[in-house]
């Protein structure tokens, strides 16, 4: 084949996807200025006159008409995001909302939905409900819980009947903030309008209680959930037993968690719920308590998970228990978490608890027998050797987890304080060393050492090198 006919059967395979690309485009585009450009007019009544528009609604469209509406006509590029979310064609996701309220500014200019719902009622224009779950939607996503409840009071004005989808959008945004008495208040109220809680009722309210510290309240809400006929589950289970371990005691702790147990099914217990409960008593400072629901928890067939050792190991070394940490790593791991995951928890607990000498011993026992030590390991051993003076060791123990292929995860600070510290103590050969390193993995300097580590490497003769690494200095 010529090289004229390879050349044309490339053009015949390309172009034409790349012409459907910009009609796509375009499309959207063009679309987009008929909608702005009656927007523009600040017509009364506008939605009449959108309907007619002939043009594609899609997402693309309505971004780009709320983008150009952001300027100077913002309440138009509300009634028309308002107006678009009603179409067939176009349904919102979380996203939409998201950007809706971005463009417009909403949650800097909540006065907007107000001032469009007044609008809509001098202009007489026609409205329905589904128009308030959009308007409330926007609510949700800007986090404005008054405004929403000024909008749920605006509903009956225009003769409609507000239902529990949007109580529910309200509610939550109370509890969210933390006003569970004016949550409370529209609890109590959609009972009084023939409507009924449903489980996102129930669960906002649960939540919310428990967040707030009021767990009283939410154990009564759950009792009354359960006698209205609702059937609790594990979410429900998981939220009141974190609320109790955050703000109650062990006991009523364990007592909900026996029930989740005999409950079973779907609303058994799993490892994030059993992890949550030991946290509470390592928290707490009952770590060997914590230990049996452990067990327990094994009993019941769920393994703990990485998270769950790391929470016992940092509860014993706290209490100075560490020999029972030691115990729980020769028990659980390779057993679903690693012993890597494991000591290195270990090595850090010993380091917080002021057992330098005793981490770095059991680290460069992991280092020895292959096992991988994690990053934070890693990073605060070296630290705390430089920190102790011993930059040299501390160097020398970066260039063997170098060598090892361990340095994945290391914190880059921990390479300018090594760098400054051989400089310092005039280890040129090690500084260069290192230096050239930072430079191949285009590791950047802290700031407050740059001069320092700059002018000892000219002093040694290595004025390439520094002006290297001075242009990656951040």
């Amino acid at each position: 084949m010529s090289i004229a006919s390879l050349s044309r059967l490339i053009s015949l395979s390309i172009y034409p996807k790349q012409r459907k690309v910009f009609t796509l485009q375009f499309s959207s585009t063009s679309s987009a200025d008929k909608f702005f450009t009656l927007l523009e007019k600040k017509q009364s009544n506008v939605e009449k006159t959108l309907a007619l528009v002939n043009a594609k609604l899609d997402p693309n469209c309505v971004c780009e008409v709320l983008k150009r509406c952001s300027f100077d006509i913002s309440q138009m590029g509300l009634r028309f995001f308002i107006w678009a979310g009603l179409q067939s064609n176009c349904r919102y996701s979380s996203y939409m909302y998201s950007k809706a309220c971005e463009f417009l500014k909403i949650k800097q200019s909540p006065f907007l939905i107000l001032d469009v719902i007044e609008a809509y009622k001098v202009e007489k224009c026609l409205v329905n409900v589904k128009m308030f779950k959009v308007i409330l939607n926007l609510c949700k996503e800007a986090r404005i819980a008054d405004e929403a409840l000024l909008v749920l009071r605006k509903v009956r004005e225009f003769n409609l009947r507000p239902d529990i989808t949007i109580y529910n959008v309200v509610i939550r945004l109370f509890c969210e903030k933390g006003d569970m008495d004016m949550a409370n208040k529209l609890m109590k109220e959609i009972g009084l309008i023939d409507l009924y809680p449903d489980m996102i009722t129930y669960f906002a309210m649960i939540k919310g209680f428990c967040n707030a510290g009021r767990l009283e309240n939410a154990c009564e809400l759950f009792q009354a959930m359960r006698d209205q006929g609702f059937s609790p589950n594990a979410l429900v289970y998981s939220v009141i037993l974190e609320g109790i371990c955050m703000h109650g005691s062990t006991e009523k702790a364990l007592e909900f968690l026996e029930e989740m147990e005999t409950t079973g099914g779907s609303c058994s217990p799993n490892v994030i719920t059993y992890t949550s409960v030991i946290k509470s008593f390592c928290e707490k400072g009952h770590t060997m308590e914590a230990l049996r629901i452990l067990d327990r928890m094994e009993t019941c067939g769920c393994a703990p998970n990485r998270v769950t050792v790391i929470t016992l190991i940092e509860g014993f070394c706290a209490e100075g228990h560490v020999e029972e940490a030691y115990k729980l790593i020769d028990k659980v791991a390779g057993r679903g978490v690693s012993d890597g995951d494991c000591y290195s928890a270990l090595v850090v607990s010993l380091i917080r608890i002021n057992r330098l000498d005793e981490a770095e011993i059991l680290f460069r026992k992991m280092l020895a027998s292959g096992a991988k030590p994690d990053g934070i390991a890693c990073s605060l051993m070296i630290r705390e050797i430089c920190r102790k003076g011993r930059v040299l060791d501390g160097f020398c123990l970066y260039d063997e987890i170098e060598q090892m292929r361990f340095l994945s995860s290391i914190d880059s600070d921990i390479y300018s304080i090594l760098l400054v510290g051989l400089c310092q103590q005039s280890h040129s050969v090690e500084a260069a060393k290192l230096a050239r390193s930072m430079l191949n993995k285009r590791i950047r300097l802290k700031a407050i050492y740059v001069n320092k580590i700059i002018e000892h490497l000219k002093n040694s003769g290595d004025k390439e090198l520094a002006i290297q690494l001075s242009r990656i200095a951040r």
